[in-house]
């Protein structure tokens, strides 16, 4: 299992933008899976393998924040990127104290989302066997 690419999950609504990111990410060299929402990230079985999470905040059901805060209370937290279309001051400053590793403007610049991930990846370290 030595040398497998970091997973990268994303969350987001919209199909068109969840994809895009995909396509980036992997253009990126990592692997990615795609979520239409924070629950059935939370489903998802592989979940743990997860090395950095990029989220829409404004989402049906639980937005990007709240699934952030979630993992965190569960003991699990990831190096989260959050990413909204519509930019708030107060949340972005309270999600950034929480933790969150970068708040993002749609449409993402490819190269500020590239390092954020890369922040994201030099926080998880190496994996065991790799």
């Amino acid at each position: 299992m030595a040398n497998l690419p970091s997973l990268i999950a994303i969350v987001e609504d919209d199909h068109f933008v969840r994809g895009s990111i995909r396509r980036l990410v992997k253009s990126f060299g990592y692997a990615a899976e795609e979520f239409p929402s924070a629950n059935d990230f939370l489903a998802f079985p592989r979940r743990a393998e997860t090395a950095c999470l990029i989220a829409d905040i404004n989402m049906p059901g639980m937005t990007g924040v709240e699934l952030y805060r979630r993992l965190v209370k569960a003991g699990h937290p990831i190096p989260t990127i959050l990413i909204t279309a519509y930019p708030d001051d107060a949340i972005r400053a309270r999600a950034l104290k929480d933790g969150v590793l970068c708040y993002l403007h749609k449409p993402c610049d490819d190269d500020e989302l590239l390092r954020c991930v890369r922040r994201a990846l030099d926080r998880v370290g190496p994996k065991e066997g790799s």
